[in-house]
């Protein structure tokens, strides 16, 4: 419940009280199981990273077992979450953008996010068996954010629609030669 709350209207936009309201709770019940908004806020993009972390792996574990199709099913994912009608933007750089302080929970949690997206995708770069690795990985990534960014931006029918066929040529052009 609070978690659609904040993605829809924002999170500092979004008060507790309204989080309780919807949650059919009293504030006070919300305030024993969080100390604070923050903390309430931090659960949430933790949950919102477990949540992708399971679409993600169940996305490479499906995509059989060429290490290219598992990096794909990853901009397959994404795609599908910012075709969904229900898009906003990536809550993790949506959480980062709002709470910019490091030492916040909901900033911590949204780093952590995003450096295991990073992590996973280098382990499949890695698979690949490609030159520079790191590189590619740089690469996949700054298309994954660009994805995210343009789905918020301009929608499914913007320059979204295009990151997977960058992906492809990104891979292909670095595969190592035969």
């Amino acid at each position: 419940m609070a978690g659609e709350l904040f993605y829809r209207k924002g999170i500092r936009a979004t008060g507790v009280d309204l989080v309780a309201a919807e949650a059919g709770v009293a504030p006070t019940t919300l305030y024993r199981l969080f100390s604070s908004k923050d903390d309430l806020v931090g659960a949430y993009v933790e949950r919102a990273d477990q949540d992708f972390r399971s679409r993600f792996t169940t996305a490479v574990e499906s995509a059989g077992s060429d290490p290219r199709d598992k990096i794909l099913a990853v901009f397959d994912v994404v795609f599908a979450e910012v075709s969904s009608g229900k898009f906003r933007g990536c809550k993790f750089l949506m959480s980062l953008a709002e709470f910019p302080e490091p030492e916040l929970p909901a900033h911590r949690n949204a780093r952590m996010a995003k450096s295991w997206t990073r992590e996973r995708i280098g382990e499949l770069t890695e698979e690949l068996g490609v030159e520079d690795p790191d590189e590619l990985t740089d690469h996949l990534m700054l298309i994954f954010e660009g994805l995210h960014a343009s789905g918020q931006s301009f929608g499914p029918d913007g320059p979204a629609k295009r990151a997977r066929r960058l992906a492809e040529g990104i891979l292909a052009a670095a595969a190592p030669a035969s």
